[in-house]
This record gives structure tokens, C-alpha cells and sequence, in this order.
């Protein structure tokens, strides 16, 4: 029995514009590439237009397929398109109403920009019943999370830095409790004198190297005397071959960085 199994997947994308084209589906990927270092098999993506009944289809064939998490992103908003509270609802054979745990995320980010509740920012607080909302860190909308059997279904916001934000402080401390045992190895690196943009396409290439992953860290001005911490990370059943894989995106990491004009200040686990 492999690694993943009963371990399996599901990720849904909602909205119209990754369907025509005007958005490249960058969530997919990343989530794709977060849940498989957890130990979790993607088994299905699914983009769905930001239409009630099929957003609602997505997510009853995600139950149906007795999957241990899914993940959807896209359609928490405020505008009369944002569907994706209502068709999880609809999937769930329940109802939304107004939750009082998000209402008071939703109006404390508000009332800290000195605006006012309105009855469109009010919606991003109705969820299904019985759903949890999770904190958004970065923008307004809350995630929501419920449990159905033995599925944990998490919906995320489309917006990418408030979508990451959410998965890394919330969902992926929580997948690791409840996903596969396995392995976990990191490493961390400072670069010192190269702005973030100079390092993001180095630390693309560093990750088609194995199955790792590469998070950036920015601790001066991108402009000014730019920092940089790096997290390398790499996960699996076997310890050598994670520690290799963590090593080998490392030496990259600083040889092509280095290469590069940046100054290596630091390489140690903290």
C-alpha cells in the first residue's frame, strides 16, 4: 500500500475567468505541490464556472468519491457571483446562514480601515451551517471549513497571496495532524543583496530538482538592502532520499544565487 492511500485529494478551482482564459489556475499548482509534500495523493482537479449548480456538482462528487480532503478556492467574495458558500451548502443538503465568528473577522477588518459594514460584506460572512470559518490573515474573506464523514473540505479565497496565506497558518498544520506519517526535512538559507524578483525564477528551477519545496521569506526592502530567508522543504517515507533531495536544491540554491552577486550570511536550521 502506497503512501497516499487513503490519503487522497481533491482540489476545485471556481470562476469563470480561469475558464476563458484570462487567469493562468496558479492555485492548482501550488496546492497540488503543498499536498503532495504533506503526503496526500491529488487524485482530481476540477474548474467549475461561478454557476450555483455546478460549483454544488463539484462538490457532491467530491463526497461521493469519499476523498479525505478538499480543497476549492475561488467564489468568497462579496459580489452577487461569489457562489461558492451557497453551492457548498447546496452540495451538503443544508443551508447557510449568518455566522457570527465571521462576521466579527469580517467587521474587525473593516472597522481597522475605518469603513462600514455594508450588506455585500455582510455576505462573506454567510456560510453553511455548521461550517467553521477560517481566519483570512491577508484580505477580508474568511475561508470556510466543515467535515462531512471523513472528508475535510476547506474553501479558500481565488486571491493567491491571501489563498497561501490561509493554507500555510491554517489547513496545512491542521493536514499534517490528520494526513499520512511521514518524513519531514528542511533547511533554511539568508541571501543577502538580491531582491525577491531576482530570486523567484532561481528558486523555480531549484524545485524542478525533486519533490521539494522552496518558500521565500523577504526581511528587507525589495528596493533598498533586500533579506531573504529561504525554507527548503522535502517529505516522504524515506529519510535519505528527502535529506538528498533537500541538499541537492540547496547547493543549487546557492551556487546559481551566488552566482548572481548574492551574499550567503547564513545556513543553518533555525
Amino acid at each position: 500500500m502506497g503512501l497516499a492511500a487513503g490519503y487522497k485529494a481533491w482540489l476545485i478551482t471556481v470562476g469563470n475567468e480561469v475558464l476563458i482564459g484570462r487567469i493562468v489556475n496558479t492555485n492548482m499548482a501550488w496546492l497540488g505541490r503543498k499536498l503532495t509534500l504533506l503526503g496526500y495523493k491529488v487524485v482530481r482537479g476540477l474548474i467549475v464556472p461561478d454557476d450555483l449548480e455546478e460549483i454544488s456538482w463539484a462538490f457532491r462528487e467530491a463526497l461521493k468519491s469519499g476523498v479525505k480532503v478538499v480543497v476549492s478556492t475561488g467564489g468568497l467574495g462579496p459580489t452577487f457571483d461569489d457562489k461558492t458558500a451557497e453551492g457548498l451548502a447546496l452540495a451538503l443538503d443544508s443551508k447557510t446562514v449568518l455566522n457570527r465568528e465571521a462576521l466579527k473577522m469580517i467587521e474587525k477588518k473593516y472597522k481597522d480601515k475605518g469603513l462600514e459594514l455594508t450588506k455585500h460584506r455582510i455576505k462573506m460572512a454567510i456560510i453553511p451551517k455548521d461550517a467553521k470559518p477560517i481566519k483570512n490573515p491577508v484580505g477580508t474573506a474568511p475561508g470556510i471549513y466543515v467535515k462531512i464523514g471523513d472528508t475535510h473540505i476547506f474553501a479558500l479565497p481565488g486571491v493567491p497571496s491571501e489563498m497561501k496565506a490561509m493554507f500555510e497558518e491554517s489547513v496545512e498544520p491542521f493536514l499534517k495532524k490528520i494526513g499520512p506519517k511521514i518524513v519531514f526535512v528542511e533547511k533554511f538559507l539568508k541571501v543577502k543583496g538580491l531582491p525577491e524578483s531576482e530570486v523567484a525564477p532561481v528558486i523555480d528551477e531549484a524545485m524542478k530538482l525533486g519533490n521539494i519545496y522552496v518558500k521565500s521569506h523577504p526581511k528587507g526592502a525589495e528596493l533598498g538592502l533586500p533579506i531573504l530567508d529561504l525554507h527548503i522543504t522535502a517529505s516522504g517515507e524515506d529519510l535519505k532520499r528527502a535529506e538528498d533531495e533537500v541538499n541537492k536544491a540547496l547547493d543549487y540554491l546557492r551556487e546559481k544565487l551566488a552566482a548572481k552577486g548574492g551574499e550567503i550570511i547564513e545556513h543553518k536550521k533555525h
